[in-house]
């Protein structure tokens, strides 16, 4: 997402319509740092035109020195500044509509009572007619408690609804599926998973979003334990799916296997033991979890968790240790799911030859792409380009079609591959607003579950 770490403002601008008066403007935006959006032109008249431009910029310390500046040009007037962000989320994205009309009394009887009756011993006769006669085979919940929403951490469940909204948004307009958002307010792990358990019926799949670790482990492992549908915590699986999306092309491009290939993974929390996971199912040998303790090795007994225990048990098989910039040296690919600024150039110079970098921490990554790029990586890039927006929705689709009852690395895997099979000559991933891409990942996704039915 391009410029995902910045602030959206439209300045409504009154400009004396003369030759560069604009140009002037533009350049004036520029030289305090700010970036150029969308241009607009609203009125005009014999002697100004009225534009509505869009700027993104860091802070409101950012935006007062471009208004500054801006006071300073001759012949340009700043008339109204709008958070079209804040606009665009008055009243909430999502709504629940009938599909079907109303408009007379016989359109009620057969919605409602009685012609309803029939409906309801037909699913009481066959419990598996709740897939035909309801909304339960294309309805998803997306469940928080708010603990870990994007980059802004422990904010709780209410101030996340704008997030999972979106994530509805998404489900609805990428894959056609309903997405409804549940807001849990609880951090007992038990009370979590229970919760969900009971009112698991209505749904055909259940998303956990921005759960922190390592309770996101538990409510994900528990929780399918006691539902027969699929669940996924998209923080860990959606994004694990897309990175080895990428890493597939990006291997391609630098010409090297997946079989001698040597991985540090930055992160140890939800993410970045799901990605060491998918990468070793995906027959990558050599994987190194860091955090903030360095590297991860079975034995450690400093910052360890049951889950750090575990996973150091299927990494870093030489027992490598010390901080990353010790363990990055002469490794092939870096994955960040971390903190900003964390990679430095330096670091990146020490790695082998044809180094790629995926620097992911959310909204500012561990090393910008350009910096690396000119560190001397092969390949760099950042949570603009790889999203797990790109995964989710076309494993859903898949998932509920098939009528799986879990997510399985299989499925994973097979998504991953559709996505990198879909990415154009010039992308490490394909675009995120391609239907046809989340079309092909629900396809395979399907078929994999069917095919794994069959033995």
């Amino acid at each position: 997402m391009k410029y995902a770490d910045k602030i959206v403002k439209t300045l409504r601008i009154k400009i004396k319509d003369v030759p560069g008066k604009f140009g002037e403007l533009a350049m004036a935006i520029g030289k305090e740092g700010g970036l150029l959006g969308d241009i607009i032109k609203v009125r005009l008249d014999s002697h100004y035109v009225i534009r509505d431009v869009t700027i993104y910029i860091d802070d409101d310390e950012h935006l007062d020195k471009v208004l500054s500046r801006l006071k300073k040009i001759d012949g340009v007037k700043l008339i109204e500044i709008t958070d079209e962000v804040l606009k665009l989320h008055e009243g909430g994205k999502i709504t629940m509509k009938s599909k079907i009309a109303l408009n007379t009394i016989s359109d009620l009887q057969k919605i409602y009572t009685p012609g309803v009756a029939s409906v309801c011993h037909a699913i009481l006769r066959n419990p598996k007619e709740k897939y035909r006669y309801t909304s339960i085979s294309n309805t998803v919940a997306i469940i928080t408690n708010g603990t870990a929403i994007l980059g802004l951490g422990n904010i709780g469940p209410v101030a996340g609804m704008p997030v999972m909204e979106g994530k509805a948004v998404l489900f609805d307009k990428l894959v056609g599926i309903s997405g409804i958002p549940i807001l849990i307010d609880a951090i007992d792990t038990e009370e979590i998973v229970h919760t969900i358990a009971r009112i698991s019926d209505t749904f055909g799949a259940i998303i956990l979003e921005d759960i922190a670790a390592p309770s996101c482990f538990e409510v994900e492992k528990k929780l399918q334990e006691l539902v027969d549908i699929p669940v996924l915590h998209d923080d860990q699986h959606g994004t694990a799916i897309v990175v080895l999306s990428a890493l597939m092309n990006a291997l391609r491009l630098v010409r090297k296997k997946k079989e001698n290939i040597k991985v540090v993974i930055s992160g140890a929390g939800a993410a970045g033991i799901a990605i060491a996971k998918i990468l070793l199912a995906w027959k990558v040998r050599d994987v190194i979890l860091c955090d903030r303790k360095g590297a991860i090795y079975s034995g450690r007994k400093e910052g360890m968790n049951e889950y750090k225990e575990k996973i150091s048990k299927l990494t870093n098989n030489r027992k490598e240790k010390g901080s990353l910039s010790d363990i990055i040296r002469q490794k092939d690919i870096f994955i960040g799911v971390s903190v900003p600024n964390l990679l430095t150039s330096r670091m990146v110079r020490t790695m082998s030859k044809s180094a790629v970098i995926f620097a992911l921490a959310n909204p500012i990554p561990e090393i910008w792409p350009h910096k690396a790029l000119k560190a001397g990586a092969a390949l760099a890039f950042d949570g603009r380009s790889i999203n797990n927006a790109l995964a989710f929705p076309g494993i859903f689709r898949g998932a509920l079609d098939a009528r799986a009852k879990r997510i399985t690395d299989k499925m994973k895997i097979t998504a991953a591959r559709s996505l990198a099979e879909s990415a154009k000559e010039e992308e490490i991933v394909p675009h995120i607003l391609d239907l046809n891409v989340h079309k092909k990942v629900a396809e395979a996704v399907r078929k994999a579950v069917e095919d794994n039915d069959k033995f």
